[in-house]
């Protein structure tokens, strides 16, 4: 599925909940049988597994992620060749969900799928039947707008796109980016959307895929793949 490139900013604030999971034993079992101890690190993996991201929880939990990281590079990995991203640093939610979602390895085997000649390319997506499956296991969430840090979108500044799927306000769509190809850079997007970093290493491969041929709707007639996303710290 394609996405349409619209943007917009409002704030929202999110609330947190959390749920117990009930313990599933028999209750008739025999007293005198001890019940195996789980580990804290057990746990803990077993909640990382099942964690959901929600509109309630995102933000919350992205408030608390960002001030465990060290990560503030990204490579790249893409069938062009490489290109690294630096992070901003006062962008905390964005650079966090850059962060987790490289992580999680949702980037991994997905696609430029927008690419407009000498404005931007898009990434984040893919026709794959993989794509709805990483998106659920991650949750559905969305990201407030971070704009007033003062980040204009000069060429290869990476920044993100708004949500077009019942998002009445354009809040920022999580799982795709964009990066600014347009010499000096594409400057009538600032205040609308929030950029959360810059390539430093590789430009020539964004202009490259950003050459590629395209259909009606700037889907590239031959898959640009992202191979994969790897978070660093610099």
């Amino acid at each position: 599925m394609k996405y349409a490139f619209c943007l917009s900013a409002f704030l929202l604030f999110f609330s947190c909940s959390e749920s117990e999971k009930k313990n599933n034993s028999n209750p008739t079992t025999t007293p005198t049988l001890i019940e195996p101890k789980v580990s804290v690190q057990a746990k803990k993996e077993t909640e990382t597994e099942s964690f959901v991201l929600t509109e309630e929880n995102a933000i919350p939990f992205f408030f608390e992620y960002e001030k465990t990281l060290e990560e503030d590079h990204l490579t790249f990995e893409t069938s062009f060749g490489n290109f690294t991203v630096r992070l901003y640093a006062d962008v905390p939610y964005h650079r966090a969900n850059a962060v987790y979602l490289a992580k999680k390895g949702y980037f991994d085997n997905t696609m430029f799928h927008r690419v407009v000649e000498n404005f931007i390319i898009q990434g984040g997506n893919a026709d794959t039947p993989e794509l709805p499956k990483k998106r659920k296991a991650i949750g559905r969430y969305l990201l407030p707008p971070d704009t007033d840090k003062n980040h204009p979108h000069h060429r290869g500044v990476i920044s993100m796109p708004s949500s077009d799927i019942d998002n009445p306000h354009k809040l920022a769509s999580p799982f795709e980016f964009f990066i600014v190809v347009t010499k000096p850079g594409s400057y009538h997007l600032d205040g609308n959307y929030t950029a959360f970093g810059e390539v430093i290493e590789g430009m020539e491969v964004v202009d490259q895929i950003n050459a590629v041929a395209v259909d009606q709707g700037d889907w590239p007639l031959q898959n640009v793949y992202i191979k994969k996303v790897t978070a660093f710290k610099g």
